[in-house]
């Protein structure tokens, strides 16, 4: 048994020693505050020679409830034979981080902003992230606009790249905006006070439902995994709460896939060599077809998306209850997405998941570096001047890019663990409705209901498998660890 601790549990000092075991330098180096503070001292939005001024046009944002660093507003458009025309604006980092300064040398370094649950690290200052560079509402930012049409059937074309002055009419959230959509809750406040900005809302919804139909006919996948975050009161957990997807969510999502498509195809069109995001044909395969078969479904011999999603839309269908653990199976046997140097007249290899040939990471530059070499790439088109990086210099990024996210990720787990063992600290001794999770040569595993959170049976559990709903009494934890342990 996991010996359970009584003193307070340094959370946030948690996280930061395991940013640092996992690679990452928490804190900013020398000569960072020097550039930053250079930077505030021109808070002017930047002259971009040849920049169309949108800002009139009512754009929104829609992100987490928590979000403050916006890296994309979206505006939509009814055309006459019957498309939508979509604009996604995505902050102009570059603009303000020049390559090869401090602060992008440290960018490149941690490649991304890491989200811990009760600290964020993020990969620029804040002061720019959530402030200079961020679409803030009611701000004047010079953004790329990627624009593309979308018809009834869910194609997107007309792809397109351009700079703009761009204002956010309206920072809006997931949830909020979600449940009105899809009619289990009112209209956001700002949204009730504005007909224009519902009929905006709705019209983006309209498009966003058209290309999720597209891609799934094309066999990208319907995946539920299970994602929780922590509720905080004065900077401690207290309880574990579920993230749910929504038709907010998809919206965002559907817009993402098809802007990183169009920034995608257009350095192809353009013979430009590029970072592209990719999820490769599964290796394991064979594997997927095992635990289909176990099911009752027969998969085809070789790897195929589309007939793998009816699959899970099935499954989704006839278990709810038990899709995420399968939806976790298929991403952990499809294997992990990974950054590539894709040249130009070569194939990329596409990804699996979102069934998407074309696909770079080019909408979240204030979070993630990949998104900014994207950027600088996008712009040396734009401009007719030379490529900022070298071949062999986008390859070195790629890699490393990819062993940072992996380790982002490990720091993530990390955290969720400990912080579920500092939430049920004080629920020693109750008991949770659970579903066993996992049976192995280590022990079994459950996964409560409510909330979400693993653990491992130390007490009973004989003869227990996967899928088997138990009622789990917690007798103990340990933070540090991360240890959860029920007695079923």
């Amino acid at each position: 048994m996991h010996s359970s601790q009584s003193a307070p549990f340094n959370l946030v000092a948690a996280a930061h020693a395991s940013m640092i075991e996992h690679g990452f330098q928490p804190e900013f180096p020398p000569g960072a505050d020097a550039q930053l503070a250079a930077i505030q001292a021109h808070p002017e939005q930047p002259t971009v020679p040849g920049a169309q001024d949108l800002r009139s046009l009512l754009w929104s944002s829609i992100d987490n409830d928590t979000s403050k660093d916006l890296d994309q507003i979206e505006w939509a458009e009814q055309l006459p034979d019957g498309r939508i025309r979509v604009l996604v604006g995505v902050a102009d980092v570059d603009a303000r981080v020049g390559i090869g300064t401090v602060l992008d040398g440290h960018a490149k370094s941690e490649t991304t902003s890491v989200y811990t649950g009760v600290k964020v690290f993020p990969m620029l200052p804040v002061e720019l992230s959530e402030g200079i560079t961020s679409l803030n509402e009611n701000e004047d930012r010079i953004s790329h606009v990627i624009e593309f049409s979308v018809d009834a059937s869910g194609t997107v074309s007309d792809g397109k790249v351009y700079s703009a002055l761009v204002r956010n009419h309206a920072q809006l959230a997931y949830n909020a905006v979600g449940a009105w959509l899809d009619g289990s809750g009112p209209a956001p406040a700002k949204v009730a006070a504005s007909a224009d900005l519902q009929a905006q809302l709705k019209l983006q919804d309209a498009a966003a439902q058209r290309m999720v139909g597209s891609r799934f006919q094309h066999g990208a996948l319907d995946l539920e995994t299970l994602e929780t975050q922590p509720l905080m009161h004065a900077d401690k957990p207290v309880e574990i709460v579920s993230l749910q997807k929504n038709r907010a969510t998809s919206l965002i999502e559907e817009f993402m896939v098809a802007a990183n498509g169009v920034a995608a195809r257009t350095f192809e069109d353009a013979g430009v060599a590029s970072i592209r995001r990719i999820v490769r044909v599964p290796k394991r395969w064979d594997r997927i077809v095992e635990v289909a078969q176990g099911l009752g479904t027969t998969l085809p011999a070789d790897p195929d998306s589309k007939a793998l999603n009816d699959f899970l839309l099935a499954q989704k269908q006839k278990d709810p209850v038990h899709f995420p653990d399968l939806s976790l199976t298929v991403i952990k046997l499809m294997g992990p997405g990974e950054y590539v140097l894709v040249k130009p007249n070569e194939p990329s290899p596409g990804h699996f998941g979102l069934a998407v040939q074309d696909y770079t990471h080019s909408t979240a530059p204030n979070r993630r570096f990949p998104d900014i070499v994207t950027q600088r790439l996008m712009k040396a088109l734009l401009a007719h001047a030379p490529q900022p990086y070298s071949a062999d210099d986008l390859n070195a990024i790629a890699v490393h890019c990819t062993l940072m996210e992996d380790n982002s990720r490990k720091v993530e787990r990390d955290m969720q663990k400990r912080i579920a063992a500092v939430v049920l600290r004080p629920r020693i001794g109750q008991s949770f409705p659970a579903i066993v999770t996992g049976v192995n040569k280590y022990g079994t595993f459950v996964r409560t209901l409510n909330p979400h959170v693993d653990g491992m049976v130390v007490q009973g559990g004989k003869g227990l498998d996967v899928g088997d709903k138990v009622t789990a009494k917690l007798i103990s934890t340990d933070p540090q660890k991360g240890f959860i342990d029920f007695a079923v």
